[in-house]
């Protein structure tokens, strides 16, 4: 062999010798652990016979599986709290009853779905979907309902809103509206099939579903971890000390610019609780799971609650928007709309399940 040919051979083993010592140490199954792919043949294409070896049931954890924060959500972390009204019921409706709850761990979106999200989901419909549902069914049933801001006040001048709020940019980063309950599932199944359809194709666990929070869920989330807390940020003004408000609603009886904005606000307009979410009062009233019963609080129990009944059509806002109150705003206000009625007051925002224990805030 001539000098060059063994210089060659020597280049090639010495690229190579690093490759095998590192699948020796299971370096590239560790490297896809960190990023929540799993080992080699795991995820997606794990051994469901596994488990038994020699006859005997031995079945380690699967590894490779880290659930991580969705793109835009927070952790919530697990707690108990006493849900329900934390201050005086004005109108003594007799249904916001306190109750100590316990609620697991959950993401939650950090602020309420923009039109800029909302529209990916319905230009994907139209692309992809049209062919099976129909462009009236998109059109009429997931599309957001824009004459919404002419519909919902009486002698209202609300052209340029339903002219401009979905369709122009200068509304990309505001929450949706004019969306039904319905609408809502629609939106967060779609989300869930394009978020599990890729981690399948890169060979990683399917994550949990999102999904509407529940009542309790959402109070719990919007109270930020404060006991007792009459608004996300606490009690018991919805101003600062410098006279600034809080929130985007009604003040003064009226002066709706007195916030800042006459309609919406930006999603992520004014300060976020303690859990990191913005707008969990005021801006727009917010979809829950929960069908609404004046019975809520006997009935459910007192971890986890939950009340989901198909056949009642009401269904749980909380939240307060830009037209309301402040009595509207407070964590545990309670009120309801028919699930497939659209409102220019109403959006949503998606939560998905924590799997496992979680030992702290991450």
């Amino acid at each position: 062999m001539n000098k060059r040919f063994i210089q060659t051979l020597a280049k090639a083993l010495l690229l190579c010798t690093p490759l095998v010592f590192m699948q020796s140490c299971s370096f590239l199954n560790k490297t896809k652990e960190r990023l929540g792919m799993g080992k080699s043949g795991g995820g997606a294409n794990y051994d469901p016979l596994g488990g038994v070896t020699n006859g005997e049931i031995i079945a380690p954890a699967r590894k490779g599986y880290k659930q991580t924060a969705p793109a835009g959500m927070v952790l919530i972390p697990s707690g108990s709290f006493l849900m329900g009204q934390a201050d005086q019921d004005v109108f003594s409706s007799r249904v916001s009853m306190n109750k100590r709850v316990t609620i697991n761990p959950f993401y939650m979106d950090d602020t309420e779905i923009t039109n800029n999200e909302y529209r990916a989901f319905v230009n994907f419909m139209m692309a992809d979907s049209v062919s099976v549902l129909g462009e009236e069914y998109i059109m009429t049933k997931i599309y957001p309902d824009t004459t919404v801001w002419k519909k919902d006040f009486t002698f209202h001048n609300g052209d340029q809103m339903t002219e401009n709020y979905f369709s122009s940019p200068a509304f990309d980063e505001y929450p949706v509206v004019g969306v039904t309950w319905d609408a809502a599932q629609y939106f967060s199944d779609w989300r869930t099939n394009q978020y599990n359809a890729y981690r399948v194709e890169n060979n990683q666990f399917k994550s949990p579903s999102f999904r509407l929070p529940s009542e309790a869920e959402w109070e719990w989330a919007a109270r930020g971890g404060r006991e007792g807390a009459k608004y996300p940020w606490g009690n018991p003004y919805v101003s600062n000390a410098k006279g600034c408000f809080m929130a985007n609603f009604k003040p003064f009886r009226g002066n709706y610019r007195a916030d800042g904005f006459a309609y919406t606000a930006p999603a992520n307009a004014f300060d976020p609780n303690d859990f990191g979410l913005y707008n969990m009062a005021g801006n727009v009233a917010e979809w829950t799971q929960d069908a609404f019963s004046e019975s809520y609080m006997p009935i459910t129990w007192d971890m986890n609650p939950t009340f989901d009944d198909p056949n009642e059509p009401r269904k749980v806002v909380k939240g307060g928007s830009w037209k309301d109150v402040a009595y509207f705003l407070e964590t545990g206000t309670t009120t309801f709309e028919y699930q497939n009625v659209a409102k220019s007051y109403i959006g949503f925002r998606n939560v998905m399940d924590r799997q496992g224990a979680v030992p702290g805030r991450e």
